[in-house]
């Protein structure tokens, strides 16, 4: 039984944004948007992080960005994450010829488009918001901005 708990902790701080569990694990590619519809001012928080480019955001890479903003809040403010991962990617492992169909369920990533509000934090000052969404945002594979309400 302590084996399997340690098992079980050890795996439930480590797993990333995923969807439960999804009807077609295989979907088209698509296009990105050129601007953002939806989501892009302030709804929670006081201060957020807001995409600059158009770009998938792999899941490991918003987790990454996250982390970074509850360490550096070390027990104080609220975080709201407002995207989330749900657009299956697939891969072909390495060293496999043409042919065959197509790769198993790699990751999960979401579409973010310009104008995108990522990430939004309240409850601190907004010295420390600026200087830990700046660290978040080198975490993400785009150009982001500070945006304050």
């Amino acid at each position: 039984m302590r084996v399997f708990t340690f098992y079980f902790l050890l795996f439930t701080f480590s797993i990333m944004l995923q969807p439960a569990r999804i009807q077609h694990p295989k979907v088209h590619k698509g296009r990105l948007r050129t601007r953002a519809k939806r989501g892009t001012e302030l709804s929670f928080g006081s201060f957020g992080l807001k995409a600059e480019e158009s770009s998938w955001v792999k899941s490991n890479q918003l987790e990454s960005a996250r982390k970074v903003l509850a360490r550096y809040f070390q027990r104080g403010g609220k975080i709201w994450v407002r995207v989330f991962p749900d657009k299956p990617r697939t891969a072909k492992s390495a060293e496999v010829g043409m042919g065959g169909g197509k790769g198993g369920l790699s990751h999960f990533v979401v579409p973010i488009e310009v104008g995108r509000i990522i990430f939004e934090i309240d409850g601190i000052s907004e010295q420390t918001a600026k200087e830990a969404l700046r660290m978040a945002g080198h975490k993400l594979p785009i150009k982001t901005r500070i945006v304050k309400r």
